[in-house]
């Protein structure tokens, strides 16, 4: 069975203690690791530095990148295993999407009447 190219969506935290030769070290880290696999980057959203909701390992904020890429499906196992060893990476996530998104909107929390 011939394994076909999908579209994900990472969500990467990097430690905002980091310079931003590091965390860009760390970004070309995970670029290059997609690469290697064969996959392709179709957009990167770097999204900045941002609380988080809760505490991780020391953190209490990070640097946030949501990176859209190509690449077959049985890669994203072998991808997890780097991020895992890496340990500027707070947390990841990867999931498959329905199409990249151009720019990043975020709606109001508060409402107004």
């Amino acid at each position: 069975m011939k394994e076909t190219k999908r579209l994900y969506e990472g969500m990467y935290i990097v430690s905002a203690q980091l310079s931003e030769d590091a965390r860009s070290r760390v970004r070309d880290r995970i670029v290059e690791g997609i690469e290697a696999e064969g996959g392709k980057i179709e957009k990167i959203h770097e999204m900045g530095r941002k609380k988080l909701a809760y505490e991780i390992s020391g953190h209490r904020e990070g640097y946030y990148y949501l990176i859209y890429f190509t690449v077959n499906s049985l890669a994203v196992e072998k991808l997890w295993k780097d991020y895992r060893l890496n340990e500027d990476l707070i947390r990841f996530m990867t999931s498959q999407a329905d199409s990249v998104l151009e720019s990043l909107e975020f709606k109001s929390l508060v409402q107004t009447s």
